[in-house]
């Protein structure tokens, strides 16, 4: 019995372009929540092809309460809501699955290449591990392989895909939108869906080995809040230093202490 687990977000949905079409109270939301259901469906039937009979699904956008379960095949299973675990996006993921697909995601806060940028929250402006800023994807490309879960494929913007690819060639990519400032540049939706599906299929074929993402031994973080405010209240948490007003830093060789501190101080 093979088990993949499928995290989603929506700010890297094919054609996402604004941040009302993300948002559930938007007239907007409702396209945009019905095709980040279509995708991870894709991707559950591209690895159901190759093998894998069961799928968990976390939905990890905003309310966690965007995609329809109706959409998904029957033998996917979905965590909506958050559990108020450090994993977070990854809630649910264990040592027991066989790999992970990432489907709607974007780029870090502070990089160009998609207009909905940002990590974890609006209230950053940059968050940075071993100097190097950090998106979504690289926070729970590096839980999964806390876990020794290789990252099988990646679905986003372009720059964000590039990114993964030069971390690990080996995880497969499929990069639905090109931001350009305020815009973005996207493949057709049902060619997206085609896309998800064949690359997905292919992609859970490789060597679990290969696709681990890297995991450093040791990491430093910073990160700057936009809001002096939550820097003064973060900064009491245990083993935070105060570089400035608005930045933070930490250092641990466990990651999950950093995810633990993120939990509390984003």
């Amino acid at each position: 019995m093979k088990k993949l687990f499928i995290s989603a977000d929506i700010e890297g949905t094919c054609g996402i372009t604004n941040w009302n079409e993300t948002e559930k109270n938007h007239a907007d939301w409702r396209y945009f929540a019905d095709q980040m259901t279509r995708e991870v469906a894709a991707a559950c039937e591209g690895a159901h092809d190759s093998g894998f009979d069961q799928v968990l699904v976390k939905d990890a956008h905003d309310s966690a309460r965007n995609i329809d379960p109706r959409g998904l095949p029957r033998y996917a299973q979905i965590i909506r809501g958050w559990g108020g675990h450090p994993y977070s996006m990854m809630l649910g993921l264990d040592g027991s699955f066989d790999g992970a697909v990432m489907t709607g995601y974007h780029n870090a806060a502070g990089r160009d290449t998609n207009p909905l940028a940002h990590t974890m929250t609006t209230q950053l402006t940059s968050l940075v591990i071993n100097g190097e800023l950090a998106s979504e994807l690289m926070l729970n490309a590096m839980i999964a392989a806390y876990e020794g879960v290789p990252v099988y494929a990646v679905t986003g913007d372009k720059g964000l895909c590039d990114w993964m690819q030069s971390k690990n060639p080996n995880t497969a990519v499929v990069p639905v939108n090109e931001g350009m400032g305020g815009a973005v540049r996207s493949i057709h939706p049902e060619e997206a869906l085609r896309q998800i599906r064949e690359i997905v299929r292919e992609a859970v074929k490789r060597p679990k080995a290969d696709c681990l993402f890297p995991l450093p031994k040791h990491f430093e973080v910073e990160f700057t809040h936009r809001e002096h405010t939550k820097t003064r209240r973060s900064s009491f948490y245990p083993g935070i230093e105060v570089v400035n007003e608005r930045t933070l830093r930490y250092r641990h060789d466990d990651y999950f202490e950093v995810l633990r501190m993120l939990h509390f101080c984003l």
